[in-house]
């Protein structure tokens, strides 16, 4: 009787039970001695560890008084027991002598796969894995009808060459595996095409719109040179640069020469236009110097202060001084100043070393008006207040700085302050301007620092009206 555990309807009683295993004896001997029963197994067991007594009543065992009882075991397999399966779902009962019987029929004993696929599975689950799942089971392909073990029929399904398929660049055609390869190469309006011409990848059914653009394509040159084969990127660079037939213009053509013609041709045109090239490009010079003038003038103009205040820094006073001192009445001017927008222009002058009463002893500053942009738009004579000063660089957080200003207004008879014109030359009394001949002597301006960093500053402001600024 096979190794497991029998469910009896009832319990056996224990005459049919083995002393040693407390179980349904299997294969049962006695011992003629002593009249006890055991599982022949069992007492097997219980001898192999060397102790030679009855188990039940420690007399002496001797191997030939033991012997098989063969009536007893009839008894033992008419017990009526279950299925050892019922607890899964198998109702069968019956005498324990035709279990294995029924295990032949049984939907749930376990059993190996016939086609010794070394899967084991119960009866009612073989035929689904026989149909489905065995990989030694005989399959035979749909498509090309022929038969492999399942597991050869899983490798085949996806690469049978007449099974029908879609076109993987999605192109909508259907055919059998075998003619895909084909249709992709060949056929198929989706497929991946490069441009012959440079080299990029393109679907097939938009390659020929490509080619209007493509900057690699053949084009022919619009002046019919006969230069073969001309990328449609490079014709551009061959027109201007290489095309012999391309018609240009004169490279004197910013000097005013309008003559074009074949690039082949231009040398003799330059040749033959030597003199005229010539003339045109002596009159452009004039013209830039021109335009240079003007335009320095509306640099002059953008830079100059519109306020009515001027700052002037004379550096390296030492120097200067000097230099006035060696040169008889010789004068510093300062940049030009507007009283305000599209007002008066003046300009500030000095004498370092005096003029006229103050030459030698003092410092001499003036004031002048230039011709400016707005004269015509002003009222004449000039008649604003006018101050000079000149600037105390002491730090004012140690002591109050103590400017030296003086202030005027001008006389309106007096020339110097009339509407100037652009004919003033420096003989003319009116360019030395109005001023103080002994603004500062040479001794006051050495004291506190109206000297600093042999440098002195010099201001001038304008009192103008608010309603003439508006």
């Amino acid at each position: 009787m096979p190794g497991f555990d029998y469910k009896f309807l009832e319990k056996p009683k224990r005459r049919f039970q083995c002393p040693l295993c407390s179980k349904a004896m299997r294969e049962p001997v006695q011992v003629s001695t002593c009249g006890h029963r055991f599982c022949d197994t069992c007492l097997q067991e219980f001898l192999s560890e060397g102790v030679f007594k009855c188990p039940e009543d420690q007399l002496p065992l001797d191997y030939a008084k033991i012997y098989p009882d063969p009536e007893l075991e009839q008894q033992i397999l008419a017990l009526p027991i279950r299925c050892i399966h019922s607890e899964e779902g198998c109702r069968w009962t019956g005498q324990m002598k035709q279990l294995q019987s029924h295990f032949s029929t049984c939907a749930f004993n376990v059993i190996p796969c016939p086609n010794r696929c070394s899967v084991k599975l119960t009866r009612r689950d073989l035929p689904e894995h026989l149909q489905h799942d065995c990989p030694k089971r005989k399959v035979k392909c749909e498509f090309c009808g022929s038969e492999f073990t399942g597991e050869a029929y899983e490798n085949h399904q996806g690469i049978c060459p007449q099974e029908s398929v879609y076109c993987e660049n999605k192109c909508g055609a259907r055919m059998m595996r075998r003619l895909l390869s084909q249709h992709t190469m060949t056929e198929c309006p989706k497929r991946t095409q490069p441009c012959k011409y440079c080299g990029k990848e393109f679907v097939y059914d938009t390659i020929q719109n490509h080619q209007y653009h493509c900057p690699r394509f053949p084009v022919q040159c619009p002046n019919q040179c006969g230069t073969p084969n001309i990328a449609r990127e490079d014709l551009a660079n061959h027109v201007k640069e290489s095309c012999g037939s391309a018609l240009v213009l004169c490279p004197f053509k910013e000097a005013g020469c309008k003559h074009r013609c074949p690039k082949m041709a231009v040398g003799r045109h330059l040749e033959e236009s030597t003199k005229s090239h010539l003339t045109m490009m002596c009159n452009l010079v004039g013209r830039q110097r021109q335009e240079i003038m003007e335009l320095r003038r509306e640099m002059e103009e953008l830079s100059v202060s519109h306020d009515g205040v001027l700052i002037w820094k004379l550096t390296d006073y030492s120097r200067k001084l000097q230099e006035a001192k060696l040169r008889n009445n010789h004068e510093f001017f300062s940049p030009p100043f507007y009283t305000h927008r599209y007002g008066y222009k003046l300009q500030v002058s000095a004498f370092l070393n005096g003029n006229g009463s103050g030459e030698g002893s003092h410092l001499s500053i003036y004031i002048r008006v230039l011709p400016g942009e707005y004269d015509s738009l002003l009222e004449w004579p000039f008649s604003y207040k006018v101050t000079f000063s000149i600037l105390d660089q002491s730090d004012p957080s140690l002591s109050k700085p103590q400017h030296i200003t003086e202030t005027f207004n001008p006389d309106p008879n007096w020339k110097n302050f009339q509407k100037p014109c652009s004919s003033r030359n420096s003989l003319d009394e009116s360019t030395l301007g109005f001023g103080y001949p002994k603004f500062i002597s040479h001794e006051e301006i050495k004291k506190r620092n109206y000297i600093r960093d042999n440098s002195i500053f010099l201001k001038a402001s304008i009192e103008i009206l608010q309603k003439i600024m508006a």
